[in-house]
């Protein structure tokens, strides 16, 4: 599989997971800085994805 591939396919596996952190495992109190917001969350979940499939 092309590197270019694996790496999108991180990002989305990522970004989902993030997502998911986010809808049930999240913060009630709003005063966490990753998980109290849907969009740092996925972005953070699809970063950690695609440098997680790059093998860096």
């Amino acid at each position: 599989m092309p590197l270019i591939a694996r790496i999108a396919i991180g990002v989305a596996l990522g970004a989902a997971a993030g997502f998911a952190y986010y809808r049930f495992v999240g913060c009630a109190s709003g005063t966490c800085p990753i998980t109290s917001n849907p969009w740092i969350s996925t972005g953070y979940g699809a970063m950690m994805g695609g440098l997680f499939a790059s093998g860096r």
